[in-house]
């Protein structure tokens, strides 16, 4: 997933930048605009922090209850802090103008400069959608007694929510087509690295365990 979202960062920044600019419209205004409301206040805030955090928490602070444990508690919290600095920080990093300022070209916005419109790729709300709902869904199938075929529609949910965020995203303009595709790949590249990394505390706890067992 590393060498996708580096691979498709150098197409956006090269050969694929105008085809970004290409098919960026305001499609959505363009053939419905009656839809613009519903899309905007509804659809688009179901990958938001309004809405993924709560649900992310909700499940984490229930498992840990009955748990007796606080690992699902720092998973959401790495979670969290992996959006914020580790999407965050590419979207900093990487200094690409939103569709407002019609040029999409990296390194030429700025947080200090624009705004949240100077920091355009990767999409945020994408990036969250795979995330921080995907990390739900990994608590939900390691840490209670849900079964296979739950966790495998709630992994399809998952995916209807993400490519929800990009759709929404691309009808009403708000980011050029491969800020949404870089905020999927990076949400589950950072949704990668921290599963891996609950799965090998859990398997050195057992280890240590077992090893205390007489």
């Amino acid at each position: 997933m590393t060498l996708a979202f580096i691979v498709l960062t150098v197409l956006a920044a090269g050969p694929v930048r105008v085809l970004d600019y290409q098919l960026n419209r305001r499609w959505l205004y363009l053939f419905n605009p009656d839809l613009v409301w519903f899309a905007q206040n509804v659809l688009d805030r179901l990958a938001g922090q309004a809405v993924c955090l709560p649900v992310l928490a909700a499940v984490a602070i229930t498992l840990a209850y009955r748990r007796r444990s606080w690992r699902p508690i720092g998973f959401a919290l790495a979670v969290e802090a992996a959006f914020y600095i580790g999407v965050g920080g590419l979207k900093v990093l990487l200094a690409r103008p939103s569709t407002t300022l019609h040029d999409p070209r990296f390194f030429q916005g700025g947080l200090l400069d624009f705004g949240d419109r100077g920091i355009s790729y990767p999409s945020g709300h994408s990036s969250e959608a795979i995330l921080i709902y995907g990390a739900t869904v990994y608590l939900i199938a390691h840490y209670s007694g849900a079964s296979r075929k739950v966790v495998h529609g709630l992994s399809w949910l998952v995916a209807a929510i993400a490519m929800n965020s990009v759709v929404v995203s691309f009808l009403l303009g708000w980011h050029w087509a491969t800020d949404l595709l870089g905020g999927l790949i990076a949400g589950g590249l950072f949704l990668r690295i921290l599963m891996a990394l609950d799965q090998q505390l859990l398997d050195r706890e057992r280890r240590n365990l077992l090893a205390a067992t007489p």
